[in-house]
């Protein structure tokens, strides 16, 4: 039963075999790009040079060449190669592969696990991985297009070097569509703007753009076709996005940092392709608060307002007509003066309050509704601040065995610049209250 999980045989080319498939490298030295990993000084390198491969685990986009450079690791390292799915493996396949790995140690021979998906696997899955990586039964290479961090055991991270595979380049698509050229022994029949468009189809995932090779070697066609008409012929490769997944947190951080950076036209291209992938539209509108919240502050009170207004006018219009308001939101926002001084001042305030969480407020700012309450010296001496010359008393209401703090420090832009100068014109007052100005 093992064997279902085995490598394919030569039996598996008989019949017709996909254009991927007959692409497969043969080396990893036919692998296209990657080099990060597989170039001179490149830690795949200088592992199989040294003799010291260790368990791996691969994280980065589909059809970047995760499974064929684990195939390649075994070849190289004459171990037996295995190939399983998270997705359809559960508990009794596992013990299974780990019964013919012991076998073929046994043997003398090496087994290379190539485990795709690996982070759909549970905590006691994962677990179970761990005893037969460190005893030498398997030699470990997971696939993931997930944040390990987040998704894999420390434990099973602590014996695996993550490496890191990247999105394949316009020149490494070309590469790789004028390999398929040689093997189908033709050009493409596209005009440069043509295969240009079809390069960006692909979206930096090599199997999807064999995969449309050869949707275009099907056809019948006389000359070369031009964008237009390629164009309605293949639908464009939707987006790599998972609302729930890496994607999806790398995306809002770049929206947000292109509006922190006030670069309206980067915040706008984040922001749409957010909505392009599927986005709620509401999540992005809840975001938008925030970031006026966080990132703008005082500087510009009505950025909130902005966002609140753009977030209601959604809800009334819906999609697409009320995109244009959260849209006009991401411009304001990112154009609008920075400042988080206030959410610096608050998180201050929390770490204080945090410190000193026991300490009464003063007796002077306690009210006191019974004579017993006026007894104990609630109330005594409270100076009321419209009373005072400037309405403004200087009295201090912190606890008494607490030293003045100073949390909120306005910066010199937008709307802070006012708050700056009443601020520091309330410090001179109280200074002066206090006899020490």
């Amino acid at each position: 039963m093992a064997d279902l999980f085995d490598e394919e045989g030569p039996e598996a080319d008989a019949g017709h075999r996909p254009l991927a498939d007959r692409l497969r490298p043969r080396a990893l030295s036919e692998v296209i790009g990657q080099n990060q990993i597989l170039g001179p000084e490149a830690p795949l390198t200088v592992m199989l040079e040294s003799g010291a491969l260790g368990s791996l685990v691969f994280w980065g986009p589909p059809g970047v060449g995760k499974t064929t450079i684990a195939r390649l690791l075994a070849d190289e390292t004459d171990m037996h190669f295995v190939q399983i799915s998270a997705i359809f493996s559960g508990v009794p396949e596992l013990r299974k592969v780990f019964e013919a790995a012991k076998m073929r140690r046994r043997n003398g021979q090496g087994t290379l696990l190539f485990v795709d998906e690996i982070h759909r696997f549970n905590k006691a899955q994962q677990d179970g991985f761990l005893p037969h990586m460190e005893d030498g039964t398997i030699l470990l290479v997971g696939a993931t297009t997930e944040n390990p961090s987040f998704e894999l055991n420390a434990a099973v991270l602590s014996r695996a070097q993550v490496l890191v595979l990247d999105r394949l380049d316009l020149q490494d698509l070309e590469k790789l569509a004028q390999r398929a050229e040689r093997e189908l022994d033709r050009s493409l029949p596209l005009d440069k703007q043509a295969r240009e468009a079809l390069l960006e189809m692909a979206d930096g995932d090599g199997r999807a753009l064999l995969n449309l090779i050869e949707q275009i070697a099907a056809w019948k066609i006389d000359g070369e076709m031009g964008r237009d008409a390629l164009a309605k012929r293949l639908m464009r490769r939707a987006a790599q996005y998972d609302k729930s997944g890496d994607a999806h947190y790398n995306l809002i951080s770049a929206l947000h940092k292109s509006v922190r950076g006030s670069d309206p036209d980067a915040a706008l291209y984040w922001f749409a392709r957010m909505l392009e992938g599927g986005e709620d539209p509401r999540y992005l509108a809840r975001r938008l608060t925030r970031m006026a919240v966080e990132d703008i502050g005082l500087a510009d009170p009505q950025a909130q307002s902005v966002c609140l207004q753009g977030w209601e006018t959604y809800e009334r219009l819906g999609s697409p007509e009320g995109e244009l308001a959260l849209a006009q939101a991401v411009t304001y926002l990112a154009l609008a003066p920075k400042s988080n001084a206030a959410y610096v001042a608050y998180k201050a305030a929390r770490k204080a309050a945090r410190q000193t969480g026991s300490e009464p407020p003063p007796k002077h700012i306690l009210n006191a509704p019974t004579g017993m309450m006026k007894e104990q010296g609630y109330g005594a001496g409270y100076a009321y601040d419209h009373d005072a010359e400037d309405g403004f008393s200087g009295q201090d209401y912190f606890p008494e065995m607490m030293k003045r703090p100073a949390f909120y420090e306005p910066v010199e832009r937008g709307f802070e610049r006012d708050l700056k100068k009443r601020l520091d014109y309330f410090t001179k007052l109280r200074a002066k209250r206090d006899g020490s100005g």
